[in-house]
């Protein structure tokens, strides 16, 4: 347990320490000049909000989406598609820019880098299981009747729930965030007509430069609209969304 433990530590503090740089490489990010009006809206949000200012980046896609990035509010960055601008107005751009600032300030890398440290810890524990059932197992069963078959639901179960408490965590996230930043922009309506706009396009135009392991960082999945198993889903559903932002002061 505990070699499965300081594995993923490894791994998963390197990829926390280093992620702005990581995905900023993957997308082929492009630092924004700060005469452009996103900048400024980040900007202002990040005055009002007594942050420090994230560098602004933007990403040649078409599909309109947005993410944030950074392992703290010093080293934040924000970074929007060349589909997220041409798309929406100046209100919802707002909502959407103060969405990713929400994440920002609530430290939602780190978060995640936990609960992947978790995960990954309890995913190579069950491989473990597996080898040990596969391996060992039949000598136990004949000493004590089921202990391979009991590493072997293990090997299977323990992936699963894992899976099933990130994805929880994660979809907790955006709505924190889409609390907080609709407390950034004065209000919910534009982060709304946004993220129907968004999911959209999500839906009839999937970002193909988009991959699996960093569609839970954009404010909508860039790879479909919603999933047919919501437990393991990354999001939550655009109606579900919508619904607390309606009441989001109740979670701020």
């Amino acid at each position: 347990m505990v070699i499965a433990f300081m594995f993923a530590i490894v791994m998963n503090v390197g990829a926390y320490w280093f992620s702005d740089k990581i995905v900023l490489k993957m997308y082929q990010a492009q630092l924004l000049d700060t005469s452009h009006p996103i900048y400024s809206l980040v900007r202002g949000i990040a005055q009002n909000a007594r942050m420090p200012m994230p560098r602004v980046y933007w990403m040649p896609s078409m599909a309109p989406n947005a993410f944030a990035t950074g392992r703290n509010p010093q080293n934040g960055v924000v970074v929007v598609t060349e589909g997220l601008v041409k798309t929406l107005n100046a209100e919802e751009l707002k909502g959407v820019l103060a969405h990713e600032m929400g994440h920002i300030k609530n430290r939602d890398t780190l978060i995640s880098c936990i609960a992947a440290t978790v995960a990954s810890s309890i995913v190579m524990l069950a491989n473990m299981a597996k080898w040990a059932a596969i391996f060992g197992g039949h000598r136990r069963d004949n000493e004590r009747g089921s202990g391979g078959m009991e590493l072997l639901f293990m090997a299977i179960l323990a992936p699963l729930a894992a899976t099933l408490i990130q994805m929880a965590i994660s979809r907790s996230r955006e709505f924190q965030a889409d609390a907080t930043g609709a407390h950034l922009a004065g209000g919910p309506f534009g982060l709304i007509e946004a993220l129907k706009k968004i999911s959209h396009h999500s839906q009839h135009a999937p970002m193909f430069q988009a991959t699996p392991a960093t569609a839970h960082m954009f404010i909508v999945n860039p790879l479909s609209g919603g999933s047919i198993f919501k437990l393991f889903s990354t999001h939550p559903s655009l109606e579900e969304r919508i619904e607390k932002l309606k009441n989001y002061r109740a979670y701020l």
